[in-house]
Parts: C-alpha cells; structure tokens; sequence
C-alpha cells in the first residue's frame, strides 16, 4: 500500500541562486548561495518544519543540481520517492535580486523545459495522492501539458471539493476535522504561460471544481475571476467550488472566506524584510499546519501571517522556514 502523509505537494522544483549583497543588481553582485526552492517543494519543506510528515511529486534533470535536490529534500525530513529524473532537460535554477522592502525580481533558467512540467498523470501513484491529509498544486502546475493533465488528475482523484464536498476547515474548532483537503495554490507566473488570458481562467476554473481551499493574493486572484477587490475574489473563489477561500492582500493583510459566512481579516505581522520571496510559501506551509490541527479562522491565519513574516525577515526560503518554537515566541512576542 502507499503511504499516507499529512501533506503532498505536486509542482516545481530548483536550485535557488542567492545574492549574498543586498540593493545591487546582479551585474554587481560578487557572492552568491545556492538553496532548495521551488513553490510547491518549499511548501512541503515548511510543512515538515512544523512537524507534519510531507512529501513532493515532482521531476528533476539528471544532473548535479538534481542529486542536490534529493540530498536538500531528504535533509528536511520531506520525503522524495516521487521526484524522478527527466533525461535531457536540466534541473531549473532561479536567480533573484533583493531590494527590500519590497522588490525582489526573480531571473527563472526554466529552458527548454522545467522537468516538473513533465510530470504526466499516468505516473501518479493515484492511492498516496488519494491518502494524502492536504494535496497541495499549483497554478504553474497548469500552465503546459503534461502536467496541466497530471495536477487536474490529482484533484479529481480527490474528488469535488477535496473531499465530496467535505468542509475543508471548521471555522468554529472542535466539530471535527475532515479527512482530506485539496489546495490549489493560485501561483500566477505570466512568463511561464503561453496560452490566452480567457483560456488560463477556464483552466484555473477547472481546477478550481475540485479544491477545497483556494490560496493567493489579488493578481492571482484576478487572473483566477477576473474580480480584485478582495471579498469579491473570496466570494467568486467559493462559488466555484472551494469551501476555503484564502485571498491576500500584501500589506493589508490577509482575507479568509469560509462557505458557511465565517470570515476572518487580520493585519499582515510586522516584520523588517530582508527577502521576501519565501514568506508565501512558509505561510502556506503554516496554512497546512494549522487545517490539519483543525484551528479556527482567525487562529489559522495569525499563525500563517507569524511564519511568512519570519521568512520574510531571512536571506533564503526552503531553510529559512520556521520550526513551531519559533513562530510560537514571535506570536507570544
């Protein structure tokens, strides 16, 4: 039988390359460091930091930076059995410059192809994607075929809703957790699409059917229902189909959407930015946690604001993630 974890992650994978100068550009930065990174890995690496058992599906190249990637994946306790080597394309790296408070251009070596948008629905183990307490998938995850196919096929595999139309979060704590969720990460890179505004909404839609919760912030959002304003993101998100809608909305904060008319809107936690690139992910991460230990609305995004601001406060992203220790003493500080 396949295993069972809290949290599987389906999408990218890479090698993040990290100026070690702040407020210069490349053409002048002389150190850099290498990380693990990806959206979907650094979410299965947050969630393991927490202390939630995780796993990635996912595809590298058969090359250096790939056995890298096994080595960092297996490091942070996230299991790898499902990242399998593409021959001929090479592992994605990423380069950033960082400029804080708030701009930090993103450089992505994704060419010819990333291998994990080779991963192809007739290689998913459908019973561990079945088994799996949160699936988590990504908008990048839709944007080219094979792995449109594969990430739509493992939230079918899920059923509607995540879980036959199954609350994905009970904002009241305490009347018991649903076994499953399914967490389309709206995740919008314009430059990795090559299809149609109009189109790329019916694929989000799509995927939209069968998620339970919906995460992103107000670009994303827009490109996913055409709306800005954020209640009205929330509220398009839920009517097509996630009982969960998580709409943030960078430095006002964050607004979470419950079907049943809970909503939750908390201010974002004050932080010193030193890169901001992985608080996203920490937050989803954390968003994780705390559905599976079944908190209500308000105390689920106050966790995942406190993990996303301490990354925010680091250099790197998959090893920045926080440990549970440490958001606890930021939220008690």
């Amino acid at each position: 039988m396949s295993p069972s974890f809290d949290v599987l992650t389906m999408g990218r994978i890479g090698v993040d390359i990290y100026p070690l100068q702040t407020g210069v550009g490349l053409a002048e930065v002389d150190t850099f460091a290498k990380f693990l990174g990806g959206s979907a890995t650094n979410v299965a690496v947050a969630a393991a930091r927490l202390g939630r058992t995780s796993a990635v599906i996912t595809r590298t190249g058969t090359d250096p930076f790939g056995d890298y990637c096994h080595q960092a994946l297996r490091e942070f306790g996230v299991d790898d059995r499902w990242v399998t080597p593409v021959r001929d394309l090479p592992t994605p790296v990423t380069f950033c410059e960082i400029f804080p408070p708030d701009h930090f251009p993103l450089y992505f070596y994704r060419w010819p192809k990333a291998p994990d948008l080779e991963i192809d629905a007739a290689e998913l183990d459908l019973e561990a994607v079945r088994a799996a307490r949160i699936l988590w998938v990504t908008g990048t995850g839709l944007c080219a075929e094979p792995s449109r196919s594969a990430t739509l096929a493992a939230l079918r595999a899920r059923g509607d809703g995540g879980g036959g139309g199954q609350s994905a979060v009970d904002p009241k704590q305490g009347a018991g957790q649903p076994e499953v969720a399914s967490v389309l990460d709206l995740d919008w890179r314009p430059m990795f699409w090559s299809t149609e505004a109009a189109d790329v909404r019916e694929i989000y839609q799509a995927a939209l059917a069968h998620a339970s919760v919906a995460v992103g912030n107000l670009d994303e959002c827009e490109v996913a229902t055409g709306l800005r304003e954020p209640r009205a993101c929330a509220e398009s998100l839920l009517a097509s189909g996630a009982t969960l809608a998580v709409v943030k909305k960078g430095p006002e904060g964050v607004l979470a959407a419950h079907r049943d008319g809970t909503i939750a809107e908390l201010p974002p936690h004050p932080v010193e930015v030193v890169n901001g690139l992985g608080a996203g992910d920490a937050f989803g991460g954390a968003l994780c946690h705390g559905l599976l230990a079944d908190w209500d609305l308000a105390r689920l995004v106050r966790y995942a604001n406190a993990a996303g601001a301490l990354v925010a406060g680091r250099l790197a992203c998959s090893s920045a993630m926080p440990v549970p220790s440490e958001v606890d003493a930021l939220l008690d500080g």
